[in-house]
């Protein structure tokens, strides 16, 4: 069984959310998340419920509304102080998963509340740049974002967008400076990994853009 904080139960309790439940309520609120009910998700927070509740992973009410494009519910938790810097168990923040699933609103939104780009962790860039969001690649740049971020594997966006294909991710990282030589911990450049994974056309356009190798 769940066990609540303290503090979270006395709010509740003035509150008057005892009448549907701790348990439910947190439930409610997460299933509303997952299924991007905006309505719910204002009800409860508005009546209570902490803006930053999380599931048992550590995913946010924020990074559910980053993941499902959800406008409205990001401005509401983030004008009721959700923490934008809160990490899931495995490291994602809010802009990461937007990035990921390539919401460039929602991007632009959490940067201009003072989202990170470039990390801890795999950061936006990381993620746009492995699936292929050159829009958001590009925005993110425009934003002083480190083209050459290192990933927790040490990957640069170049080599990841170099691995998975995807030319025109490679060619905005390319005018943007990036590093076309920088190395991995096991020595892998752009070039390399882009000739391992097939993408023969990536290599030659890393190549001419002047690697060493």
């Amino acid at each position: 069984m769940l066990k609540y904080p303290t503090t979270l139960f006395a709010v509740l309790v003035l509150l008057g959310l005892p009448r549907i439940g701790l348990a439910g309520a947190y439930e409610d609120i997460l299933i509303a998340a997952r299924e991007n009910r905006s309505d719910v998700i204002v009800d409860l927070v508005q009546r209570g419920m902490d803006p930053n509740t999380s599931d048992p992973a550590g995913s946010t009410l924020l990074m559910y509304a980053a993941a499902n494009g959800n406008e409205q519910v990001l401005d509401f938790l983030l004008t009721n102080h959700a923490n934008i810097l809160k990490q899931n168990k495995y490291g994602d923040t809010a802009i990461g998963i937007a990035a990921l699933n390539g919401r460039l609103s929602i991007v632009r939104q959490l940067i201009d509340a003072g989202a990170r780009a470039d990390g801890p962790g795999w950061g936006a860039i990381h993620y746009a740049a492995f699936n292929g969001h050159a829009e958001i690649v590009r925005f993110l740049l425009t934003k002083g974002t480190n083209p050459d971020a290192p990933a927790p594997n040490r990957q640069t966006p170049l080599m990841l967008a170099a691995h998975n294909g995807f030319p025109d991710v490679v060619k905005i990282l390319l005018d943007a400076g990036a590093d076309r030589n920088h190395s991995d911990g096991e020595g892998n450049t752009a070039i390399g990994i882009a000739l391992r994974a097939g993408n023969n056309d990536i290599a030659g356009d890393i190549r001419t853009a002047g690697a060493a190798r």
